[in-house]
């Protein structure tokens, strides 16, 4: 056992002494030592109810003969994020999670880890973890919270962002806004739409590193508890057997975490994160691949802010496994691919069984022909940039729009929420990207403005930063190399036209290349002052295009 170089021989006696001193007995320390990473907190609605999951983890834990060791993630709110300081501290956290659990594990010896997330950066960040530290890992996160209801409709946290855009706009009163923010979210849990939190968490399971059930049992069901108890019990198993995080997430695994990302029409964000993980395993991750996966990938699933349904609708259907059965009518799932189950993903996905194909469309019905998620180049984003196109509207596929230009995110809502956009605008926001925010903030507040003023069908939304889950419409982000680094985008000038032609995979810049190039010599980077961990932070992450991972 790994914890044997902690607890066994004559110079150990001083490191049991102090297991004693917490309370251990020597029966328990002679058991594998198996850490309980638990991003409880009393802040996030996601992770409120995660003393409870720890419980049950450590209770399976207990029955399969391990001594459960619990420790503490911070996990941060986008939603509470939004829009203000806060969110320059959201992709930042990945990397101090994963950072903390390495620590950790590695300072105490553990022999295996399991890992509790619910929202959105800290299920990549502990997926990073484990396969940065390869020991045996499972995660079970807290699970998704119910849509809210209201006059009968379902509703949720994007419903009240986009009503502050028909408030601003006089199609709302603040009575009725009152009532969004009543109802809309009426559980805990992550946030109830194919937002980040819960794409990452249909990644945990495509990728083999959760029970089937991980991403979609509702947080405030039984079920829930009961999932944690198996998984608690199958870390032992992936102790015993040693099947550590690298056997799992092999390439094929994350060809496969791709290709239901495009069926299921995810986060954008799932592509920073997936390319992330992918990194911490040595796999090769590039924008590339993840276009010529999307092209041949049908989006079977349209689920809040791309249509009606959420994630329990999805859970009734058959979760997650019924889209991968789905998809292999077509052969387009790995089967051969190991998980957590310690069944093959071939073995695994025979239980899919899909209930609803209003939900999950069949296979020879697709919603489109092609993936959720579509990469878009040209010189405006000459190292890529990102747009979820199932959200986004027939009309605004294919479209020459003029440049607003703003340097921060709070400069756009403002216009947006004055009335200074209109149709047929890119609203492009520059210094917002891995460095230059630094942090890349997500947008949900002028993406939802829009929305709420009924602009996402006629104005489009371009930035180096990246955008919420919850985004729809014309949101095209993740623009490299971003104005930080001189790209482009920091060379845009109100009044510019912008190609976009989402199908083909452009975003071109209609401005001659001898008037960018005089632009670029007198370009002055807006230089942010910047200290603690955001000074540190912006030195050392990468571009968008390689995952904002930080070398």
């Amino acid at each position: 056992m790994r914890s044997d170089e902690l607890k066994l021989g004559l110079t150990k006696a001083p490191h049991r002494s102090l297991l004693k001193a917490s309370g251990f007995t020597e029966e328990e320390i002679n058991k594998p030592l198996v850490g309980i990473v638990n991003s409880f907190n009393e802040i996030v609605p996601g992770h409120i109810e995660l003393r409870q999951i720890a419980e049950a983890v450590k209770r399976g834990v207990l029955m399969e003969g391990g001594t459960p060791l619990e420790f503490p993630a911070i996990a941060v709110c986008d939603g509470m994020a939004m829009n203000h300081e806060g969110m320059k501290y959201s992709l930042v956290s990945r990397e101090i999670i994963a950072d903390s659990i390495e620590i950790m594990a590695k300072a105490h010896g553990l022999d295996g880890l399991v890992l509790i997330p619910s929202c959105d950066k800290v299920v990549p960040g502990m997926l990073m973890a484990a396969a940065r530290l390869n020991i045996p890992s499972i995660i079970v996160s807290g699970g998704p919270m119910l849509a809210g209801k209201l006059e009968g409709k379902k509703i949720d946290l994007t419903t009240v962002f986009e009503g502050v855009g028909k408030v601003s706009n006089g199609n709302m009163d603040l009575d009725e806004l009152s009532l969004l923010e009543e109802h809309a979210c009426p559980t805990c849990g992550s946030c109830s739409g194919m937002f980040t939190a819960n794409s990452m968490n249909c990644m945990t399971e495509v990728l083999g590193m959760a029970l089937p059930g991980n991403a979609t049992i509702p947080a405030v069901y039984s079920a829930r508890k009961r999932l944690a108890k198996k998984t608690g019990m199958q870390i032992m198993k992936l102790i015993k057997e040693n099947l550590l995080p690298r056997d799992i997430m092999e390439e094929k695994a994350f060809e496969n975490a791709l290709t239901v990302d495009m069926a299921l029409g995810c986060s954008t964000n799932t592509v920073l994160h997936l390319m992330a993980v992918a990194s911490e395993g040595n796999v090769n991750l590039n924008l590339d691949i993840i276009n010529e996966i999307s092209q041949r990938i049908p989006n079977l699933c349209k689920l809040s802010p791309g249509g009606h349904h959420h994630m329990e609708d999805l859970y009734e259907a058959g979760g997650i496994l019924a889209v991968m059965n789905e998809l292999s009518k077509r052969d387009l799932i790995q089967l051969e691919n190991k998980t957590v189950s310690l069944l093959t993903m071939g073995e695994l996905i025979l239980k899919g069984e899909n209930k609803n194909k209003e939900v999950i469309r069949d296979i020879e019905n697709p919603y489109s022909q092609t993936g959720g998620i579509k990469v878009l180049r040209g010189n405006l984003a000459p190292e890529g940039a990102v747009v979820k196109q199932s959200a986004v509207d027939e009309k605004m596929m294919q479209t020459v729009a003029k440049a607003r230009v703003f340097n921060c995110e709070e400069e756009s809502v403002e216009a947006i929420l004055k009335g200074d956009i209109k149709a047929g605008d890119a609203v492009v926001i520059c210094y917002e990207g891995p460095k230059g925010g630094p942090g890349m903030r997500e947008m949900l507040t002028p993406t939802s403005a829009l929305a709420g003023m009924g602009l996402d069908k006629t104005v489009s939304l371009i930035t180096d930063g990246r955008f919420s889950g919850g985004t729809r419409g014309a949101a095209i982000g993740h623009v490299s190399p971003e104005a930080m680094e001189g790209g482009t985008i920091a060379l845009v000038k109100d009044g510019d036209l912008i190609k976009i032609d989402i199908p083909n995979g452009i975003l071109e810049l209609l401005v001659e290349e001898e008037e960018l190039e005089n632009r670029r010599k007198s370009l002055k980077i807006k230089e942010r002052e910047l200290k603690g961990y955001l000074s540190k932070y912006s030195k050392l992450v990468s571009s968008a295009s390689q995952g904002a991972i930080c070398k």
